[in-house]
């Protein structure tokens, strides 16, 4: 029987999602290998692909994802990533890999995006809710996107800076043409959000995806590893995907897929794992 592909998944000093992501990885039929950021750059040279995921990096100190981009576990990621690797980054992955450039990678390794801090309607700064995304035009060519269709994906999020911004030349006809729209923020009919409380932080283009040209980097805000199964959707979701969970019966609940498995379904079907 031939190994699996490894996928590592990259943990900071103040990560707190690694582990159900790595278990997310493995009910797909591929190996997710927590490693932590001092593992060293030859450790993870036969890895596959890699996930930077949730939580709060060296506690966010100067800005989310800023130190942790300077770290040689990084280096590492960036290397693999120009390699052609699959990269996805998860909420505060995502921030890590605007922060080293890798995303939308237009002068790769240069800054040219900015996670800032969210605008919510009456007020600013952290959230937690359940959102919808769709893929954006060129998310097909993504090995996390690939099985994706153009149906509204519920997932939740919970950030303070995930509001998408770019300089003032960059307009969204840009990042359509350039490739790098990955997810939008939708309503529950997949029609792309217009603003507030579907657009739920006030991103650019209603971004809630990023990639990078080649398309196999990704950097999400949303939270795909809280979706994986059906019993972590909210019994008062509305949709499809909230009447299922209604309907669901105790072993139902127990086995059945969620919204956000369809990320890893698409990366292990891009490695040749069948599920």
């Amino acid at each position: 029987m031939s190994a699996r592909p490894r996928i590592a998944v990259i943990q900071f000093p103040g990560s707190n999602c690694e582990y159900e992501t790595a278990r997310c990885l493995s009910d797909v039929g591929l190996e997710g290998d927590v490693r932590r950021w001092n593992t060293p750059a030859s450790e993870l040279e036969s890895c596959d692909a890699f996930v930077l995921p949730g939580g709060f990096s060296f506690q966010d100190r100067i800005r989310a994802g800023a130190v942790a981009a300077k770290e040689r576990v990084t280096d590492s990621v960036f290397e693999a990533a120009c390699a052609g690797k699959p990269v996805l980054g998860i909420c505060n992955g995502a921030q890590i890999l605007i922060e080293c450039g890798l995303v939308p990678g237009w002068e790769c390794g240069r800054v040219e995006a900015a996670l800032a801090s969210n605008h919510i309607e009456g007020r600013t700064g952290y959230l937690s809710a359940w959102i919808n995304v769709v893929p954006g035009p060129s998310a097909s060519r993504s090995p996390w996107l690939g099985l994706a269709s153009s149906a509204a994906i519920p997932l939740p999020i919970a950030h303070a800076e995930g509001r998408f911004m770019f300089s003032p030349d960059v307009d969204r006809a840009r990042l359509d043409e350039s490739l790098a729209t990955g997810l939008v923020y939708a309503d529950s009919s997949g029609a792309e959000a217009t603003g507030y409380p579907d657009n739920p932080n006030g991103s650019f283009g209603a971004l809630a995806g990023l990639l990078n040209p080649a398309g196999n980097v990704l950097a999400m805000m949303p939270h795909p590893e809280r979706a994986f199964n059906l019993w972590q959707v909210p019994p008062a979701l509305p949709g499809p995907w909230g009447d299922a969970r209604r309907a669901a019966g105790r072993e139902e609940l127990r086995g059945n897929p969620g919204p956000g498995r369809v990320f890893f379904e698409s990366l292990a079907a891009f490695l040749g794992v069948s599920g």
